[in-house]
């Protein structure tokens, strides 16, 4: 019997997104990127963009699901996206920080803090 590595363990791939049917929509005209979970809304990310480099206002999850494992499949899927598109980010909310902090592997994209 093997044990199962843990996540603080090097070269373990930490799971960024524990949550199955998850879609992102872009609603650019709100400058938002928006989070649903089947028909379900779990929340959005809040954003400016100018000049290909987008600014991350806010990460706001629904009450319901905070503490959940949300905001960071929200965080992770966006820049996933943005990475794909080759936007650099400039991030002012606290929690893109942090996640920033976890996930050195995106720091790539940030033009300025």
């Amino acid at each position: 019997m093997t044990a199962s590595p843990s996540a603080g363990q090097p070269n373990t791939p930490v799971q960024k997104i524990a949550h199955e049917n998850l879609r992102l929509e872009h609603n650019e005209d709100r400058g938002r990127f928006d989070l649903w979970q089947g028909d379900q809304f779990i929340g959005f990310l809040g954003y400016h963009e100018e000049d290909g480099v987008v600014e991350v206002q806010h990460t706001i999850i629904d009450e319901k699901f905070g503490r959940k494992g949300y905001a960071r499949a929200l965080v992770t899927m966006v820049l996933e996206q943005l990475r794909t598109e080759g936007k650099k980010i400039i991030p002012q909310c606290s929690y893109v920080l942090d996640y920033l902090g976890r996930y050195p592997e995106y720091k790539d994209m940030v033009l300025r803090t």
